[in-house]
């Protein structure tokens, strides 16, 4: 099994831990753990960092904020750690969190510590030995809509978490906040990009009821079971999670589902195997998922267009922190030229009426 885990590597350059003062933190807290501390670090993810930590026999998971970052309310670990406090007693893919660190001088940042869980995260190239014939990749789509939907059927009021986020206006706040922070990190001229803004702010939904959104729900995000690829043995990033409209998390899923011929499939680095023969559509995703919960999909490409968008200042705020030297990370030397790629996608879906 450990050949189809997903990997760690050294820390890279940079984004180092101060190990000792981090050990005598853990030490205090989490007296169960002994043995000398180890750290490598998850080498993927563009957003918080994720390290792996060794103590003897044991394993545990620490997130931090990524260094260079200026928007603090979108890298809340506190909040984060809150979140999964209580989810992971309804939703069995939400890691059970074991600590966390507000005090900055421990390693630099807030972060905090969870489980490890283990499992298959399938990326453009899957492991040897496992197969993603056009039949396996199917019943893994399917899998991944239907957790989604299973997240969306949380009842959050009695998992106590309805004071996560306001509903109300929930799309509105989303397309102004987000086209505040494109903005902000703005290095160079987008026209496209500059384009969709208006057509998405003439057309925002009154919504479609409240769920628990995780709001970056991707291949990327979920760990699968070796054995069984149609089993989700975790959901990973929760940063942006709070309670919106569940329409709002599925366009953003959408928009980080490229289908063969789409120019986004190119984007560097690849986000998903959904371009792969036998991988469900756009179109085939939304009606299975309408089906699940029931809620009507028949008008999505407000959504899908904001998930395109959306992903496009994502990455222009992270180029934005490689531009300025805040990182060396060479994975983000040309996340300007996804940005206009994902405006591309966004006019041209909205142009031609359909996603």
């Amino acid at each position: 099994m450990s050949g189809y885990l997903d990997s760690t590597k050294p820390v890279r350059p940079g984004e180092e831990l101060d190990a000792p003062r981090l050990e005598s933190w853990i030490r205090e807290r989490l007296p169960d753990f002994t043995g000398s501390l180890a750290v490598e670090q998850f080498p993927g993810g563009h957003s918080n960092l994720t390290y792996l930590l060794r103590i003897g026999e044991q394993e545990m998971v620490l997130r931090r904020p990524p260094f260079g970052n200026r928007v603090k309310s979108a890298h809340d670990m506190g909040r984060e750690y809150r979140v999964l406090s209580k989810l992971c007693h309804v939703y069995g893919p939400a890691p059970r969190p074991l600590a966390y660190c507000e005090d900055e001088s421990v390693i630099g940042a807030p972060f905090y510590l969870m489980e490890r869980r283990r499992g298959l995260v399938i990326r453009n190239t899957p492991p040897a030995g496992v197969s993603l014939d056009p039949q396996n990749i199917r019943r893994v789509c399917e899998a991944v809509v239907d957790n989604l939907a299973d997240l969306h059927g949380i009842d959050y009021q009695a998992a106590g978490l309805g004071d996560l986020g306001h509903p109300e206006g929930y799309a509105t706040r989303q397309v102004e906040g987000w086209t505040k922070r494109y903005f902000n990190a703005k290095t160079e001229e987008h026209p496209e990009i500059e384009q969709i803004i208006p057509w998405l702010a003439e057309r925002i939904p009154k919504g479609s009821g409240a769920a628990v959104v995780h709001n970056d729900y991707k291949f990327d995000n979920l760990m699968f079971d070796p054995a069984d690829l149609t089993r989700i043995v975790a959901v990973l990033d929760w940063e942006m999670c709070t309670i919106g409209d569940p329409l709002m998390d599925l366009g953003c899923t959408l928009a980080y589902w490229p289908e063969a011929g789409d120019e986004n499939v190119l984007l560097p680095g690849g986000f998903s195997p959904t371009a792969l023969p036998g991988a469900m559509t756009r179109g085939e995703i939304a009606a299975r998922y309408g089906e699940k919960t029931g809620r009507d999909v028949s008008h999505l490409l407000f959504y899908y267009c904001f998930g395109l968008f959306k992903l496009a200042a994502v990455l222009q705020q992270i180029y934005w922190r490689y531009a300025n030297g805040h990182t060396q990370d060479k994975r983000f030397a040309h996340f300007n030229q996804s940005v206009a790629i994902l405006g591309r996608a966004a006019v041209q879906a909205a142009e031609a009426g359909h996603f």
